[in-house]
């Protein structure tokens, strides 16, 4: 991912701010747009730029309701009601693949449910970048005879998990001199991996690939299962028990599992319930950890 690739990503972020927010935001050197990756927004604080050091306020730019009203008309291209359903889940999926996350007063439903978030107090605009390439040094390592086996992504939060898988699914989906194009489901929950927006992904994810967008991966998977006969099921994030029990449905149908998971190491995913679940599940031969600050990344083998 080049320097410029990252900052022309920042600049169509900038694109959801108002006028006087994006002024402000652009102000900023060409190598700080690259590294930049949210925008942050608080009612009655400044707007914040998040790096990997933490937010940097940016001077002047107290942030009022009227501003965050306007992102969420262009975020939703001024039909809030389309977006609805994500929104309840406290974000949404912009055009360009930029995720909002939301926060506000939530608005219970009926059995435990959540209907919408409304006085909206704080947002979160993400900048997404597909890193082409990031997969293909671990690769030769994730295939035998021709066939991609289960590999489990590991890393703290923020370590570059879903960059890895997407870029992985994308490209099983188109194959290599390694093995043929696979038919992937992928689950994308929480909107990050193809970013769908209005049916199409915002984000490469390989042309042999079936994107099951803003559904639980526990419902997600038994429906993919029954409907589109996948080779390969990648989830983003697996975290519950739920998520575990869906995972040994897919393995005891035959299905090749991708799956990340927060965990510093494997030791510290076996300290874990929901790691010995996974390890234990028989879907998983490999495991990709990522590591340190300029995420390096390994690969073992699994028992």
């Amino acid at each position: 991912m080049t320097e410029e690739y990252a900052a022309s990503r920042y600049e169509d972020a900038c694109a959801l701010l108002p006028g006087r927010l994006r002024a402000a935001a652009m102000s900023i050197s060409r190598r700080d747009k690259a590294r930049t990756e949210e925008l942050r927004l608080r009612i009655g604080r400044a707007l914040y730029l998040t790096t990997p050091e933490g937010e940097t306020a940016l001077p002047q730019t107290r942030v009022i309701r009227g501003d965050l009203e306007q992102v969420l008309d262009r975020a939703t291209e001024y039909s809030r009601y389309a977006a609805a359903g994500t929104m309840a889940h406290g974000y949404l999926t912009a055009p360009g693949g930029f995720r909002v996350g939301l926060c506000g007063t939530a608005l219970p439903g009926g059995l435990g449910t959540n209907e919408g978030i409304r006085d909206v107090s704080s947002l979160a605009i993400r900048i997404p970048r597909v890193h082409e390439g990031a997969a293909e040094p671990v690769l030769p390592e994730l295939v035998e005879g021709g066939r991609p086996v289960g590999t489990l992504i590991l890393s703290p939060p923020g370590g570059g998990k879903t960059t890895l898988l997407r870029d992985l699914v994308r490209l099983l989906s188109q194959g290599s001199a390694l093995c043929p194009p696979q038919r992937v489901a992928l689950v994308d929950e929480r909107g990050e991996l193809a970013a769908v927006h209005r049916g199409r992904p915002q984000l490469e994810v390989g042309c042999h690939t079936d994107v099951m967008d803003g559904c639980p991966k526990h419902l997600a998977v038994p429906m993919l299962l029954r409907a589109m006969t996948p080779g390969i099921i990648a989830l983003d994030e697996v975290a519950l028990e739920e998520d575990a029990a869906a995972v040994r449905s897919a393995v005891g149908c035959g299905v090749t599992l991708l799956a990340t998971v927060h965990a510093a190491s494997l030791r510290d995913l076996e300290s874990r319930p929901i790691g010995r679940d996974l390890l234990s599940s028989g879907g998983f031969r490999r495991a990709v950890i990522i590591e340190g600050r300029d995420r390096q990344r390994r690969v073992e083998r699994l028992p």
